[in-house]
């Protein structure tokens, strides 16, 4: 009995569930896929670029008024063992003066 209502069950969702004909399950169809990709690209990737760069901008502009912190020398922070091989030997090869310190504090 129960398999009978099983074969049932079954049946009806056959032939009930909607055919789905869209391009990605036919085998033989891939016309017009670049289209949309290439409306993907123009109308979604390129403005989602554009308002991740206006978020950065706009929140460096807002950090770049904040004033320096004062220079507070620990024991452990900026130690040298020995002298970086390039320049003076006391700067890190991305120095950035308004941002890195020296050991001995800000430079000028």
């Amino acid at each position: 009995m129960s398999a009978l209502i099983s074969q049932v069950i079954r049946r009806q969702i056959a032939l009930s569930a909607p055919r789905s004909s869209g391009t990605a399950a036919t085998a033989g169809e891939h016309s017009g896929g670049h289209k949309v990709w290439k409306r993907l690209s123009f109308f979604v990737a390129f403005p989602a670029i554009g308002l991740c760069m206006l978020n950065s901008y706009l929140s460096h502009q807002e950090h770049a008024h904040h004033p320096r912190p004062p220079f507070v020398k620990y024991d452990y922070l900026a130690r040298r063992e020995k002298r970086f091989p390039w320049g003076d030997g006391t700067k890190s090869l991305f120095h950035n003066p308004h941002t890195n310190a020296l050991p001995g504090g800000y430079e000028a």
